[in-house]
């Protein structure tokens, strides 16, 4: 029951996110919440990530550079270690810990809809030598029958904004994500 009401929670927690961001960009209040409907509805999922300690770094990297999928991420890190490290500027820069506080990252389907506006970024977890790292990420994303575009309102038809990505479907893109999750394309651009 408390983790039912965690979730909800969270759930709401990543709208409120989403109705920030249109806000921020000019958006219609409640654009972002209604693309990522669909038939059904956003899904929102949770993992728990447990990374043991490995004495031996050189024979394994953590969790692999990626950028995340959907729309929003939010991740509760470990107090002790993290590892969460992010790609800027072709450099990998460590994520600070910060006690009490959730890491926010926007998915590829954001950036998408944004235009590019904001990125999804390059993430990857190094794994420790001496402890074990335990994170929970909560996943807000569309539903897999959306189709997913720039918002018009953030593309202008004299390309002073072009149209940086593709129209496809949600369903569509996590079928070739995994061929292309570790490149800084993500294969969508027009």
């Amino acid at each position: 029951k408390v983790v039912k009401q965690f979730a909800v929670e969270l759930g709401k927690l990543a709208e409120k996110l989403l109705d920030i961001l249109c806000e921020n960009l000019g958006l219609e209040q409640g654009y972002l919440k209604k693309v990522f409907y669909g038939s059904k509805g956003p899904t929102f999922g949770t993992k728990v990530n447990n990374y043991p300690p490995c004495p031996k770094l050189n024979l394994i990297k953590g969790l692999r550079a990626h950028t995340d999928t959907g729309g929003i991420v939010l991740l509760f890190q470990d107090d002790k270690a993290s590892g969460l490290q992010l790609l800027k500027d072709n450099q990998w820069i460590d994520v600070p810990l910060l006690k009490h506080s959730i890491v926010i990252n926007l998915g590829d389907q954001v950036e998408v809809i944004i235009n590019g506006k904001y990125k999804s970024v390059m993430l990857r977890v190094l794994a420790q030598t001496d402890r074990t790292q335990m994170s929970i990420a909560s996943f807000y994303n569309p539903e897999s029958d959306v189709v997913i575009c720039p918002a018009p309102a953030l593309v202008d038809k004299e390309a002073e904004k072009p149209i940086v990505y593709s129209k496809f479907m949600f369903e569509d893109y996590m079928k070739v994500y995994p061929e292309v999750r570790s490149h800084k394309d993500h294969g969508i651009h027009c």
